[in-house]
C-alpha cells in the first residue's frame, strides 16, 4: 500500500517526471537521499514503471485518431494480434471481453490512408471505426487515494 507520501511523490512525478529529486524532497518536506530511497522502491515495487516522453501526434503530422473495434474471423485471432502490433500506427491496442476481441488507437495522417492500413486485416477481421474528435479526458493514472 502507498502512503501519504509516497502518494504526494507520485503526485508531483505525474505532473513532472523530470523534477529534480532537490526540488522533489522540497515539495514533500523530506531529504533528497530519502525521496532517491522511496522513489526507489516504488520504482522495484512496480508501482513506478517508467519515466518517459510524452509526444504530441499532430506535431508528427498524424492529425487523425481513430477507435477501432477489431472481431478475428475464427482461427484468425493470433494473426490479427500479430498484424495489429506490426503496424506503428497502432498507437495502443486492449484485447477486451465481448463481442470484439480488441479495441485500439489508430493514429492516422489523413482520412485517405485509413483504408489503406485497415485493408491489411481486412480479410482476416470485421473492424468497426469511429474518428475521435476530441479527448476531454487526456489519459490519467487510476485514483492514487484508496476509495
Amino acid at each position: 500500500m502507498l502512503d501519504d507520501i509516497d502518494r504526494r511523490l507520485l503526485e508531483i512525478l505525474i505532473k513532472d517526471a523530470r523534477i529534480s529529486l532537490k526540488e522533489l524532497a522540497a515539495q514533500v518536506g523530506l531529504s533528497s537521499p530519502s525521496v532517491s530511497e522511496r522513489v526507489r522502491r516504488l520504482e522495484e515495487r512496480g508501482v513506478i514503471r517508467g519515466f518517459t516522453v510524452e509526444v504530441d501526434p499532430q506535431a508528427l503530422g498524424y492529425q487523425l485518431q481513430a477507435i477501432v473495434r477489431i472481431r478475428p474471423l475464427p482461427g484468425k485471432l493470433h494473426i490479427v494480434q500479430k498484424l495489429i502490433e506490426e503496424m506503428p500506427e497502432f498507437g495502443e491496442c486492449d484485447k477486451v471481453t465481448g463481442d470484439d476481441c480488441f479495441v485500439a488507437r489508430l493514429y492516422i495522417r489523413s482520412i485517405d490512408r485509413l483504408d489503406g492500413i485497415l485493408d491489411r486485416i481486412a480479410d482476416k477481421a470485421e473492424t468497426s471505426t469511429a474518428i475521435v474528435k476530441s479527448k476531454p479526458i487526456e489519459r490519467r493514472p487510476p485514483p492514487l487515494s484508496p476509495s
